[in-house]
């Protein structure tokens, strides 16, 4: 039994997101709740969301018991980019490119 959960073009760089994780691939679920509601990064807070996510569609669409699910996929994908432009001396012009990133969890019961 596995259920998923996505969130596509999170406002995280997938590089960002993917240390984060890393951390987190393998644990049972309340392992990884109690790491990511601790960790200080930003992608934390997204995973976290999408991870009690994947858990509340493993409750209710496959009736499996939380207690047995531990994180078995976390893929992290870069999504499209926003390009920008920051002004800079002498009339000219960089670019500023704000990335962003596909987050999937799967959890499955152990």
């Amino acid at each position: 039994m596995q259920a998923e959960a996505r969130i596509k073009q999170a406002r995280i760089s997938a590089q960002k997101a993917r240390l984060v994780a890393d951390q987190i691939r393998g644990l049972r679920v309340e392992q990884a709740i109690d790491l990511l509601a601790f960790s200080p990064r930003k992608g934390a807070r997204i995973i976290q969301k999408v991870l009690e996510s994947a858990i509340a569609n493993a409750e209710h669409n496959e009736g499996a018991d939380v207690d047995a699910l531990e994180v078995s996929v976390v893929q992290v994908n870069e999504g499209p980019s926003m390009k920008r432009i920051r002004a800079r001396a002498k009339g000219r012009a960089s670019r500023v490119v704000k990335r962003s990133s596909h987050i999937s969890v799967t959890v499955a019961e152990s």
